[in-house]
């Protein structure tokens, strides 16, 4: 008898767990085939706009007195745009691609727990869904196909939360880092999220610090913007990105009878390197990238193991200045400049300023192309 009771129980927690694996694919998978139902019904509606609002009013009621709350007539049009953003993507995905995806398929996990799937539904169907309705919520917002691929990629990898995606996209990240590098990395945000592969893929123009709810008016520290980011740590590692790990704050060291404090270390397990950084609240001055410079030359040669690449510095400021930061430090410095934002940015402001800098930057491709080849062709003329 004992043996049939434990049987049960094992059951149950099956099915537990179960429900809490598959509860958001199962959401996703529902309301993505509701879309393609409304859609395809819309479309025997000789595309009259008055047909498609009047048949989701209807069925929101009909569903509504059927299975109660749930089925509102936004929520059914959220569903019809989830289905028209994502069918290409469901109808196009390669098999492969499909089998080394988990959970892709609510009767596969019926399978493996022992569970019996009966008769063929929408449930034994492929689904490349992996994150929760409230994220796609947030990603339907997205109007470009390679931002909104940008944040899926991201949010699946780094496992956000939906709070954690809706401030990511609420920051512009996918702006700020594009803003960071050429058109053929910006590609490849879309492609592949963000990759660590270089000191210069740790920055992002610029770093917003809105959650640690500083008044961007009021008298502040440096000491003051610390403790804030050191009570905020988590946060704050969330906006830095990938693979850093907290080590210390004012980092005290000795240097021919003298000592220095860094402000914050970290590291960065992905590119195996310290991550320094140095705060700084007023005007930046060439005087503070020179002490950066001391305390990355420290710790390339005292503290880094042998294994380990060259230590990456971050002068955190309140407003940047390329020019001094180019006519200071050599080139190749491993040290950076970067600005910080206690609001968040004006994601319009910020898209703006991509798009004029993918022009800049074509126009500059084309003039370059241009300068090749003229050369050429005059030597030729010259000839004939």
């Amino acid at each position: 008898m004992e043996g049939f009771f434990d049987n049960v129980a094992t059951i149950i927690e099956q099915a537990r767990t179960y429900v809490g694996r598959t509860a958001d694919l199962t959401m996703c998978i529902t309301y993505y085939e509701i879309g393609r139902m409304i859609f395809e019904q819309e479309q025997k509606g000789k595309a009259r706009a008055e047909y498609g609002h009047g048949l989701m009013r209807n069925l929101s009621d009909f569903l509504t007195k059927r299975f109660g709350q749930g089925f509102s007539h936004s929520t059914l049009k959220n569903a019809r745009k989830f289905y028209q953003i994502y069918a290409p993507t469901v109808q196009q995905l390669p098999l492969a691609d499909l089998e080394d995806k988990k959970s892709q398929t609510v009767s596969d996990d019926f399978e493996k727990n022992n569970f019996s799937s009966k008769g063929q539904t929408m449930f034994a169907q492929s689904y490349p869904f992996r994150l929760g309705w409230s994220h796609y919520l947030i990603l339907m917002r997205i109007e470009k196909a390679e931002e909104r691929r940008f944040y899926e990629i991201e949010a699946v990898n780094q496992r956000w939360t939906f709070r954690q995606l809706q401030r990511q996209y609420g920051s512009s990240l996918y702006e700020r880092l594009a803003l960071s590098r050429n058109k053929t990395e910006v590609m490849r945000l879309a492609n592949e999220g963000q990759t660590l592969e270089k000191p210069h893929d740790v920055l992002k123009n610029p770093l917003v610090l809105e959650f640690l709810g500083m008044d961007e008016k009021a008298e502040y520290s440096e000491s003051d913007l610390e403790t804030a980011i050191i009570s905020k740590l988590q946060t704050f590692l969330l906006e830095l990105g990938k693979g850093f790990l907290f080590e210390a704050r004012q980092k005290r060291f000795s240097f021919d009878e003298k000592s220095f404090f860094v402000d914050l270390v970290f590291y960065n397990r992905l590119l195996q390197c310290y991550v320094i950084i140095d705060l700084k609240t007023g005007e930046m001055k060439h005087q503070d990238l020179g002490q950066m410079l001391m305390y990355v030359n420290y710790f390339d040669r005292y503290v880094k193991a042998e294994h380990e690449k060259p230590t990456i510095g971050i002068l955190l400021c309140k407003e940047k200045d390329d020019s001094i930061v180019q006519l200071t430090l050599p080139e190749n410095s491993n040290i950076y400049a970067s600005a910080y934002k206690l609001y968040l940015p004006d994601k319009n402001l910020l898209h703006q300023k991509l798009v004029e800098w993918t022009q800049e930057f074509e126009e500059n491709q084309h003039t370059r192309n241009k300068t090749i080849v003229d050369p050429l062709k005059n030597k030729s003329d010259q000839c004939t």
